[in-house]
């Protein structure tokens, strides 16, 4: 069977049964070093045996003490070294050929035209959770360039009683983050709007507790030399931040002011590099109370500022 994610068809694995294929440890092994002799990354194969295949992480490991142990995969192998073959000859990320892609407790689907969501903007989640307005629960709140969605996911499960805005430009990332809402049942917690950063908010201009964004934030020269499963394949527009990287950063920081709440809070993702920049940034728009934060590592990755005023 074959489920269409984008305009690219990819083997919907079957849930694990008594039909699914069975393997050996030592012929797993040995597909697995066959696979690798072409090129590639091993953390990425054995990422896409865990996604493709259902063979988790640990299990794999634990094969190599035991080559005569079997394992019952959820998809072929035969599918897998499909995959494994375009990913090379193309540089297609493994994450759109999959169609998902892990992002803290979730499998986030995710297609071309969509950013795929990175490790470190986990800790964008943790961040606003942990530093949230302090003297009363957060009432509303807004993910600026919501991309796949998942931010407003997190956010939305974690904050129940909440309403919340993802706010997108780009078609594409909108229907995936509508489709994405859906799935985890939160249409009516999560508010989807269509346009750039602040502008769709204006009638919540002023009542916003929350705002949260990862915007593109790569100079675009920098964009032109990433690596081509970046460069060619993920959406220019969720990359490129322009010349200096601080475009879409300048816009955002410049409606804090007007779009938060008094009291409410900014929550910035930026480059590794941007954090004098972006701090300053914040201190021309009138915010209080700045903060840069580290991603996994230890890098300033995150700014943050509030809005003066009592809540």
């Amino acid at each position: 069977m074959l489920s269409q994610v984008g305009t690219v068809p990819v083997p919907a694995p079957p849930a694990a049964g008594p039909d699914a294929p069975l393997i050996t440890a030592s012929e797993l092994l040995a597909w697995r070093r066959r696979l690798l002799a072409l090129g590639g990354d091993g953390a990425a194969l054995d990422w896409l045996l865990d996604l493709g295949a259902g063979l988790r992480w640990s299990r794999l490991q634990a094969l190599w003490c035991h080559p005569e142990a079997e394992v019952r995969l959820q998809g072929s192998l035969e599918g897998l070294e499909v995959l494994w073959r375009r990913h090379l000859h193309t540089h297609e990320p493994l994450q759109y050929l999959v169609g998902c892609c892990p992002w803290r407790d979730l499998e986030l689907p995710v297609a071309p035209g969509v950013l795929i969501p990175r490790q470190e903007t986990e800790l964008l989640v943790d961040l606003a959770l942990s530093l949230g307005p302090e003297e009363r629960p957060v009432g509303r709140w807004a993910d600026l360039g919501t991309g796949s969605g998942c931010l407003a996911i997190a956010l939305a499960r974690s904050l129940p009683q909440s309403l919340g805005f993802a706010v997108e430009a780009s078609p594409e990332a909108l229907a995936q983050a509508g489709a994405n809402l859906t799935r985890w049942e939160l249409q009516g917690r999560v508010n989807l709007l269509a346009g750039d950063w602040w502008q769709p908010l204006a009638p919540w201009w002023g009542t916003l507790d929350l705002v949260v964004s990862n915007p593109p934030y790569i100079p675009s020269a920098t964009v032109s030399a990433l690596e081509p499963v970046v460069r060619d394949h993920e959406p220019r527009l969720a990359l490129d931040g322009g010349p200096d990287g601080l475009s879409a950063i300048r816009s955002i920081v410049a409606g804090g002011a007007r779009g938060l709440a008094p009291g409410g809070l900014l929550l910035l993702e930026h480059h590794h590099d941007q954090s004098e920049a972006v701090g300053e940034l914040l201190r021309a728009a009138g915010l209080e109370r700045l903060a840069a934060h580290a991603d996994l590592e230890g890098r300033a990755r995150f700014a943050s500022g509030w809005r003066p005023g009592a809540r």
